[in-house]
C-alpha cells in the first residue's frame, strides 16, 4: 500500500472488476479493495452491474483493513443517507 489506509477513510476509487458478490475497486496503483454486494446501496441488489460499471470512479468508505491478508472492505452504502423507515407504534 502506497499510503496508510485506515478504517473510516473516505476515498475515491476506480471500479476494476464486477463479480456476482461485489465489485473490486482500485484505490491506487498498488491497492485494491472489495465493495461487497450488501454494501452497494440500501435495499436488495440482485445484479451489481445495474449499479456500477468497470472504469467508473466512485466514492467509498473503508470498513475494514486486514493487513496480513491484504484485504480491504469498502462501502458505498455508508456514504448514502439511510432511507426513511416508517415506524410502527405497537399499542
Amino acid at each position: 500500500m502506497a499510503k496508510k489506509i485506515e478504517v473510516g477513510d473516505v476515498l475515491t476509487g476506480k471500479v476494476t472488476g464486477i463479480q456476482p458478490y461485489g465489485a473490486f475497486v482500485a484505490l491506487d496503483e498498488h491497492t485494491q479493495g472489495l465493495v461487497h454486494i450488501s454494501e452497494i446501496t440500501y435495499g436488495f441488489v440482485k445484479d451489481v452491474s445495474e449499479f456500477l460499471t468497470v472504469g467508473e470512479e466512485i466514492q467509498i468508505k473503508v470498513l475494514d483493513v486486514e493487513t496480513e491478508q491484504k484485504k480491504i472492505s469498502l462501502s458505498i452504502r455508508e456514504l448514502q443517507e439511510a432511507p426513511f423507515q416508517r415506524r410502527r407504534d405497537i399499542q
